[in-house]
């Protein structure tokens, strides 16, 4: 069995309830820690083999304590160690077959293309061209296309960060649907929008003398990073008349 690090996202829920979950009780579970996880998250991370909940005979998915440790070290580790989803999974297979393996994290460059380190923290990841297709399993005129509308913009050395690895999933996931890659600036927009938001509020923290404060900006940002995700995610379900479970 997976051995995932206590306390995490969904430790014990399983355990005090004593059976499976719905798709909606582990978005729940999930939430305090991973503000950003959506159930069309959870899927697709089971779409690309992360995790495989049972099913009933209906088709509903029900997931473990297990699932939902496993799914929680998932998210773990795309947010801490940047980590491509094809590394997460040999990591995690690795870890079932019971090896001792140090955690990989993207770091430094080699010609281009990103070199996998073990790792001691979070580092800034830096993805290639072709790791990132690979990753999202599109070819060089799909990444030119995304590119073109802004979906995906290259660093100055022509790599990626560690977040457009990410971006360009959920854009191929969209695509399945029939969502274009040119109806998706409007999204595109708004998150930049978004950003600026953001941006304002915590621009005087890191212009401050003091180090520590210009430190706090950081945590300042991803606090209301989650906040205004959230809050979009809500905006969106009210404008659909959906709720999600």
């Amino acid at each position: 069995m997976l051995q995932t690090p206590r306390g995490g996202a969904g430790h014990g829920t399983a355990a005090a309830d004593g059976g499976l979950m719905s798709i909606g009780t582990v978005l729940n579970a999930l939430r305090d820690e991973f503000p950003e996880v959506t159930i069309s998250k959870i899927r697709f991370l089971e779409a690309e083999g992360l995790i495989d909940p049972q099913r009933t005979p209906s088709g509903y998915r029900k997931f473990s304590g297990e699932d939902v440790e496993r799914l929680g070290h998932v998210l773990r580790m795309q947010r801490d160690h940047y980590l491509p989803l094809k590394v997460i999974r040999e990591h995690l297979d690795a870890m079932e077959r019971g090896e001792a393996l140090p955690l990989p994290t993207v770091g430094r460059q080699r010609d281009g293309e990103s070199v996998l380190e073990p790792s001691e923290g979070p580092t800034a990841a830096r993805i290639g061209r072709a790791e990132l297709m690979a990753a999202a399993g599109i070819d060089e005129p799909e990444l030119a296309e995304w590119e073109s509308y802004g979906l995906l913009v290259p660093l100055e050395d022509g790599v990626y960060d560690a977040e457009a690895a990410t971006v360009a999933s959920l854009v191929a996931e969209l695509g399945r649907f029939g969502i274009e890659p040119r109806h998706l600036r409007v999204m595109k927009a708004a998150a930049d929008r978004e950003a600026g938001l953001v941006d304002q509020v915590v621009a005087p923290l890191r212009r401050h003398r003091n180090p520590q404060t210009r430190a706090h900006a950081e945590a300042r940002t991803k606090e209301l990073a989650g906040l205004t995700m959230r809050l979009h995610a809500a905006l969106v379900q009210t404008a659909l008349g959906v709720r999600l479970p």
